[in-house]
């Protein structure tokens, strides 16, 4: 029997009233409409100094160069979400989302559904690398 969760992904993705927040290619109009009645601190395409929560789609390891940027500019206890396809559509596997996250100093600890095609990963950094 399958799990029914009633979080709205707005509360999955750990999203606080006020929050800054980065939007990097991800196109999902539902989620903008749950964004704006959240906060009205957000980027799209860049990413603001002390960002809270960044989405970045990615489709491929390339689409993840831009990890080592991003991690400089969110808070120390921001999170980044990969949001990429699911499913047999998927061309990016979450093992190759970890990999290049350990590159930069960062670790995953979350993953939601996203959407009925697409899923997210959180990227965080971790505890003991996290500027005081």
């Amino acid at each position: 029997m399958e799990r029914t969760y009633s979080t709205p992904l707005i509360d999955k993705l750990g999203v606080k009233p006020g929050a800054r927040v980065a939007i990097l290619g991800v196109d999902d109009p539902d989620f903008r409409v749950a964004l704006a009645e959240r906060t009205s601190d957000v980027t799209d395409g860049a990413v603001a100094p002390d960002t809270d929560v960044v989405l970045l789609a990615a489709d491929t390891t390339t689409d993840l160069d831009r990890l080592g940027g991003i991690r400089r500019a969110i808070r120390p206890n921001g999170a980044i979400w990969v949001v990429s396809r699911k499913g047999k559509a998927a061309t990016l596997c979450d093992i190759e989302v970890i990999g290049i996250a350990g590159e930069h100093d960062l670790v995953d600890n979350k993953v939601v559904s996203f959407s009925a095609t697409h899923t997210a990963l959180r990227l965080v950094i971790p505890v003991a690398l996290r500027r005081r």
